[in-house]
């Protein structure tokens, strides 16, 4: 892994210490960080009470939790694909619980703790992955876009969003979800030009998880992505991604820029995907397991844990309590993606303009066809019309459109 050990202009912040709670000699050589692996916090910052860090902690076990059942379920041919999002869940609870409610994210395709934070229930979240919905939530009531899987091409969309936002006149802050993989895009390099030269409010935050699919950061760019923002002129913070309460705060903080008028802000948050890039990719293949060991032992989750512990903050009524609460949601996981129905491909058609055209009618009803020819050749063993996946994808198939399998 290569680490961001150069110092940055733009780069300064109170939060940079070294694990003594000494400033560190340079802020922007080494990513900030509070709360240390070890469980112990540098200094006593007054803002970390027990119930905000509960609080914290309680929203990452809740997306392990939901993470382990939605790979557990790809696995048994429920999905057709996941993408984990374990090791980043400080990454995207720190973040997002910084943001008003009526803060507008986007995220992209690996943000399911942001989603839960924002109240997307988790059978909401998976009935995308399954392909029942183009998207499972109203994204103008949980002010939360609906996931982009094409890499990057969500950032001109948050940055234009943020043009209306100031030109609406209000105070509200977009942030846009990207990893280090996505900000080698054109795309983002145009958003972040484009943000930084019409000041609009838009929050960059990417989770450099070290891998773009299979390609190290350190063969990805030469120079650290945070750096690479402040050339752009974006207002820029180096945190430790497996440190909830650091990017908890490191976030305020450049939402805080953001909201008095100061401009764009990008967030480069080192974490690591402990997992796969999706359940169809096999990391043994190009990383080691002494790496993932060494990021095992920065396990978001555990370094919060021993705080807890070291000082008191919970006991056995909230770690069952907790325990019995992750439960409820693997039971409504597992619950809620049986019981969807097949997927249905002729809603697309009516989806892609404000008004239908011509062409789109033409291609419904002969999609409308196709469906029938199969339900004439094919029928389940109750007799009935097929409403398996493996049904539809053959018609999917015969369209040349993905589905959920």
């Amino acid at each position: 892994m290569t680490q961001p050990t150069h110092a940055s202009g733009s780069t300064s912040h109170q939060l940079a210490r070294e694990p003594s709670g000494a400033p560190l000699r340079d802020p922007g050589d080494r990513p900030a960080q509070i709360l240390g692996p070890d469980g112990v916090l540098a200094g006593a910052p007054g803002w970390v009470t027990p119930g905000l860090t509960r609080d914290l902690y309680r929203w990452m076990r809740l997306t392990r939790r939901l993470d382990a059942e939605a790979f557990a379920l790809q696995r048994h041919g429920e999905l057709g694909i996941w993408a984990q999002s374990l090791g980043q869940e400080a990454a995207q609870v720190g973040s997002v619980t910084a943001l008003r409610p009526a803060d507008y994210v986007f995220p992209s395709y690996r943000e399911h703790a942001a989603c839960l934070v924002r109240g997307v229930s988790p059978s909401q979240i998976l009935a995308q992955w399954r392909g029942v919905s183009g998207c499972g939530w109203d994204p103008a009531a949980r002010h939360l876009h609906a996931y982009t899987v094409v890499l990057g091409a969500h950032l001109p969309h948050a940055t234009g969003y943020a043009m209306g936002v100031q030109r609406d006149g209000t105070d509200e802050v977009v942030t846009a979800y990207f990893g280090d993989g996505a900000s080698s895009q054109g795309d983002a390099n145009e958003a972040f030009n484009w943000a930084a030269t019409c000041s609009a409010p838009v929050l960059f935050f990417c989770q450099n998880n070290q891998y773009a699919i299979s390609t190290p950061a350190s063969l990805q760019m030469r120079t650290p992505i945070h750096h690479r923002a402040a050339g752009f002129g974006l207002r820029s913070f180096l945190v430790d991604g497996n440190d909830v309460l650091a990017v908890h705060e490191v976030t305020r903080e450049a939402v805080r820029h953001i909201r008095s008028g100061g401009g764009p802000a990008f967030v480069e948050a080192v974490t690591y995907r402990m997992g796969a890039h999706t359940s169809s990719d096999d990391p043994t293949r190009y990383r080691d397991q002494a790496e993932s060991d060494a990021w095992q032992a920065k396990d978001p989750l555990s370094r919060v844990e021993k705080l807890l512990e070291a000082q008191g903050w919970w006991d056995q009524g909230f770690r069952t309590a907790l325990d019995a609460e992750c439960e409820a949601l693997a039971v409504e996981v597992r619950s809620a993606v049986r019981g969807f129905g097949p997927v249905e491909l002729d809603g697309l058609f009516d989806q892609v303009y404000a008004r239908r055209t011509a062409l789109l009618s033409s291609e419904k009803a002969a999609y409308a066809d196709l469906v029938a020819g199969f339900l004439d050749e094919e029928v389940d063993d109750d007799g009935g019309p097929p409403d398996s996946l493996a049904g539809q994808a053959r018609t999917a198939r015969a369209f040349g459109v993905g589905v959920g399998r």
